[in-house]
């Protein structure tokens, strides 16, 4: 089975995704690149996440042809592969559904600095891209475009993806982004958040770069 662990991981963070509400019923998708192999695990279309097994993680190159499995992958996967692309460090993909950052992208408004804590996407402000059908390549497309430097881009009336070096990383970045849309909701119910502004996330961001362990 090639990319054992790649498979195990998108199935156990699946099932995370489900159990912490970052999406629901069979919506959103996870995958993992693995750059040696120039391959990509992703999950397969329209299985429930407790009901996926590591065999029907579907296994595909970054052109988008199946390598292995019998399943058919995410509408989504080129949404996944024009991230490994675009991004150089980007090695797992986390595309939600979550409540908080879909009203923002229906909103079409970007995530901004309410907390510091948005500076884990690497930029103060997250953008929000275009509106593309889901499951196109127009879509990825309109994603890739718009991310930049960002590490996380809300999708216009649909959704939020978030990406990383490991899947542990980017399900982290998906999960602080819905913490920081819902606080921007719930700011925006009472009054006008106070952003804060580019010279002191600027700080932040470079003490994000030292945070928690060494490895």
């Amino acid at each position: 089975m090639l990319l054992k662990k790649e498979r195990e991981e998108v199935v156990e963070y699946g099932k995370k995704m489900i159990s912490e509400g970052l999406t629901s019923g069979t919506s959103g998708n996870i995958s993992i690149y693995n750059k040696e192999k120039n391959l990509m695990a992703i999950s397969p279309s329209g299985i429930g996440y407790f009901d996926t097994k590591p065999e029907d993680v579907v296994i595909m190159n970054l052109k988008g042809e199946v390598i292995e499995g019998d399943r058919k992958p995410s509408s989504e996967w080129a949404l996944h592969t024009a991230m490994y692309e675009v991004k150089a460090d980007c090695r797992a993909v986390v595309h939600t559904h979550s409540m908080y950052c879909t009203v923002f992208a229906s909103l079409r408004q970007p995530l901004k600095a309410v907390h510091y804590v948005i500076a884990d996407s690497g930029v103060a402000e997250v953008p929000c891209a275009p509106y593309e059908t889901f499951g196109t390549k127009e879509l990825a497309k309109s994603a890739a475009k718009t991310i930049g430097n960002s590490d996380a881009v809300l999708l216009a009336n649909h959704g939020m993806l978030a990406c990383g070096g490991d899947i542990k990383s980017a399900y982290s970045l998906a999960s602080g982004m819905e913490y920081c849309a819902e606080l921007q909701y719930r700011c925006m119910c009472i009054g006008k958040p106070v952003v804060l502004d580019n010279k002191e996330m600027e700080i932040v961001m470079e003490k994000f770069k030292n945070y928690g362990q060494k490895k």
